[in-house]
């Protein structure tokens, strides 16, 4: 390396205009510089130059904030080369030149400027920029930080994310719950049409690659933002997949230093999760809190996740509550005390609305105590413990009592040593007069069973099959009422047809009737209308006659001749000549 280091030195002394050289080593790497040169880019190089001019200078500079592979950079940049800035070196580029006061105050065209132009157009308007750069300070933490360059990388992927949360990763209710799939890859982000046309494959680079402290800032930064949970918890849950799920933390050879960040890891995750109901299945949970126990996280990291849980705990499965035991319960084959808290968690958290997932979670419980209760080491204490949470939670519903049957069928079996009067103890959480026909059946040949529970159980099946036999009798007379009602029922609605039949006949008899009368009154009106016209035509003739005699009365007709009516005015005159 040294020997590179001195080949390269060599260039940039071609191009000096002082042979006056001097040697820094910065961690360990030698490197041959010309004083002028230096001097003439960086202010702090001058003023120390200035200010010791004879002295040894070779550990001036071993504290400064650079690898050798960036103080090579701003070695050439001194001595006259291009310089060709990218994303891979801009940021550390950008400290350096800040810690050595390259401004344009001291010379034009210096390298700060040069470097923060390329982060200001280059790496700030990209999401995927912005990542890639983040991820080359980890040796320069504290000055980039200072420097206000992870800031403003901070704010732009923030300010993209609220702009579509999809860069964080798609929620976790769209996944199955047993996804074995490596990080889930974000759908393609374009920024605009043109970056479209030009790179059709392009996709967002993963926050989760970050290192913890600077995937943390950027998260709670985005809480407060508002940017939407679901896609928090979904980035989340990817994160701790990829530092935390993808390593074995059972295996015994793995490092202490491992180990440790691991646990930092999950710790932190656990605190930022949302609180809320439903925004991770209950399996993912159920893992998290799995490798938080294995690596031995703290107590409020643990309690975190089993409170999650307990809010959503009717959507688990058995295969979810078989955590192995960890620590002084190893001699035990699960931890029945994690689940024991979870369900007290559960019944915390349990509204009255929510009966039907009371019922679930009671029978999950059922299943899980049938599935321990073949544990030779699983104490009667525990087990009663859980059987009677189960039995207060399906307490005042239909539920029967055959899950609980079941599982303290096989605690009998595997637990043989078990005296009469502590099978009595077990037993005592079973009610009898909830179990079907069938369990009484089995339970009444169950010789692993008490004798006084055997009695009791025959004594039920006695009242059952009583209750019975009843209950079909009351039936068999119910359905005699029944029948006897019906026909009751049809008697008297064939009275009612037949009376609506009599009447219908006597309103058809009224009805004709009535139309014969119709008929008779429209004959009568008839004959009097043709009464009525003769008697006016014969009287109007009479008076026609009575009008004639009387006109010819008053102009001297007497004869009723119609010869005497045209003569009588000759005769009037004849009779007005007088003789001569």
């Amino acid at each position: 390396m040294a020997s590179t280091q001195y080949k390269r030195s060599s260039s940039w002394s071609s191009k000096s205009t002082s042979s006056s050289d001097f040697q820094v080593h910065i961690r360990g790497v030698p490197f041959t510089l010309d004083r002028d040169l230096l001097a003439a880019k960086s202010a702090k190089l001058a003023v120390i130059l200035k200010e010791n001019p004879h002295e040894d200078l070779s550990y001036t500079l071993r504290d400064i904030p650079a690898d050798p592979e960036t103080f090579e950079l701003v070695a050439r940049f001194c001595h006259g080369f291009e310089l060709d800035v990218s994303t891979d070196n801009v940021v550390p580029l950008s400290c350096l030149a800040h810690c050595l006061e390259m401004t344009e105050k001291h010379s034009t065209n210096n390298l700060l400027k040069k470097a923060l132009t390329v982060f200001e157009q280059r790496i700030l308007p990209s999401w995927n920029e912005c990542i890639k750069a983040l991820r080359t300070i980890e040796n320069i933490r504290q000055q980039a930080v200072k420097f206000g360059l992870v800031d403003a990388c901070v704010e732009s992927i923030i300010t993209k994310a609220q702009a579509n949360p999809l860069l964080l990763g798609e929620p976790i209710k769209k996944f199955t719950s047993n996804d074995d799939t490596e990080d889930n890859e974000n759908d393609d982000y374009m920024p605009n049409v043109r970056r479209r046309l030009f790179v059709l494959d392009w996709q967002s680079e993963d926050l989760t690659t970050l290192s913890l402290w600077l995937y943390e800032a950027i998260i709670s930064a985005m809480y407060q933002r508002k940017v939407p949970l679901e896609y928090l918890a979904a980035s989340l849950c990817q994160y701790a997949k990829r530092w935390v799920f993808s390593s074995n933390t059972g295996e015994d050879d793995i490092s202490i230093y491992k180990r440790n960040s691991q646990r930092e890891v999950i710790e932190t995750v656990e605190r930022l999760l949302p609180g809320e109901k439903g925004l991770l299945p209950c399996t993912l949970l159920f893992e998290m809190l799995r490798f938080a126990t294995a690596l031995e996280a703290s107590s409020g990291c643990r309690n975190g996740f089993e409170t999650r849980i307990g809010k959503q705990l009717d959507q688990a499965t058995v295969k979810d509550l078989l955590i192995p035991s960890q620590g002084y319960a190893k001699e035990m084959q699960y931890d029945t005390e994690c689940v024991r808290r979870i369900l007290k968690n559960f019944y915390c958290h349990y509204t009255r609305q929510d009966a039907s997932g009371l019922i679930m979670v009671a029978e999950l419980v059922d299943e899980f105590l049938a599935e321990v209760a073949s544990d030779i080491d699983l104490k009667m204490s525990t087990f009663l413990s859980l059987a009677e949470m189960s039995v207060s939670a399906s307490a005042g519903t239909q539920r029967n009592s055959d899950g609980i049957y079941r599982a303290i069928d096989i605690y009998l079996d595997k637990h043989r040593y078990l005296t009469e009067s502590e099978r009595e103890e077990v037993c005592q959480v079973l009610d009898c007069h909830k179990l079907s026909p069938e369990a009484c059946e089995h339970a009444a040949q169950n010789d692993r069973l008490p004798l006084r529970m055997v009695v009791q159980i025959l004594f039920v099946g006695q009242l059952q099959l009583r209750d019975t036999i009843v209950k079909e009798v009351q039936g068999s007379d119910d359905r005699l009422r029944k029948l006897e009602e019906e026909e009751a029922a049809e008697e008297e609605e064939e009275e009612k047809r037949a009376k609506i039949g009599c009447g219908e006949e006597e309103m058809r008899v009224e009805m004709e009737k009535m139309s014969n009368k119709v008929i008779e009154l429209e004959s009568e009106c008839h004959e009097m209308r043709r009464k009525i016209q003769s008697d006016c035509s014969s009287r109007v003739e009479k008076e026609k006659g009575s009008m004639w005699k009387e006109m010819k009365r008053k102009f001297g007709c007497i004869s009723s001749s119609m010869h005497d009516c045209n003569n009588c005015h000759v005769k009037k005159k004849k009779k007005k000549v007088h003789p001569r």
